[in-house]
């Protein structure tokens, strides 16, 4: 571990197990929580755990859930406003996560994000950079291909589908009862390629390779942007499925 990541837990606390139990707890209270595909999951190494974001409660129900099935803590990079605030910022800090200042150079995030991946952590993010008002997948930067581009960590895709019926974006009252998804992907790798125009659309053909994963894991309803990409995958992989195998 080096000195810029010596802040980042590599083991769960006493905070991160009671938050995992008490999120548990209130999820089967609160919403009807179907959670699939969560075994053989990374255990070690450098991992990007990026998902679809629609509410607040996104990173603690997401973490609680994958956290222990890869056996370590997933470090959320959240907003410095929160990492400075006298009461959100110790629970940041005490569940893995840190501040990165709106406004500040993207060189800075991208800095925080690669050392902890570089020091072999689970990293949390959201490839939109800010929820979603609709529930819908909206564009994607492209700083989360790039950084797996460079470090070679590959991305656990993980669909959080339902959740924003269960949260509105306006208001901060829930709606208990609703029906809440949480799928988790097969983790893969992306490649930066060339330089200049040729890394551009390398970038651009991988956030949409992510944004598809992502997508996949959710209904139809929630693909947003990338419905048509969504579409053109799963009917790809139906016509590979039907194509009859070589005889030679």
């Amino acid at each position: 571990m080096t000195d810029e990541t010596a802040w980042v837990p590599d083991h769960f606390n006493l905070f991160m197990r009671g938050s995992f139990v008490l999120t548990r707890f209130l999820a089967r209270i609160l919403i009807r929580l179907s959670v699939a595909d969560l075994e053989e999951l990374p255990a070690t190494g450098p991992l990007i755990v990026a998902a679809n974001h629609t509410t607040y409660v996104d990173p603690p129900l997401i973490t609680a859930y994958v956290a222990p099935a890869i056996g370590r803590p997933v470090h959320w990079m959240g907003k410095q406003e929160a990492a400075d605030n006298p009461v959100i910022g110790p629970l940041l800090r005490a569940y893995g996560g840190f501040g990165v200042r709106r406004g500040a150079a993207d060189t800075d995030a991208y800095r925080a994000a690669r050392a902890i991946l570089d020091a072999g952590h689970a990293l949390g993010v959201f490839p939109e950079g800010t929820r979603s008002r609709s529930g819908t997948l909206q564009t994607a930067r492209p700083g989360v291909a790039l950084l797996a581009a460079r470090t070679g960590a590959p991305i656990l895709p993980v669909g959080l589908g339902g959740i924003d019926r269960f949260m509105p974006h306006r208001g901060w009252v829930p709606h208990p009862g609703k029906p809440v998804t949480l799928r988790v992907g097969r983790p893969f790798t992306l490649s930066g390629g060339g330089s200049g125009a040729e890394r551009r659309a390398a970038l651009e053909a991988g956030t949409t390779e992510l944004m598809v994963r992502i997508g996949r894991l959710l209904r139809e309803r929630q693909w947003g942007v990338y419905a048509d990409a969504i579409r053109t995958s799963l009917a790809t992989e139906a016509g590979e499925a039907e194509r009859p195998a070589d005889p030679r």
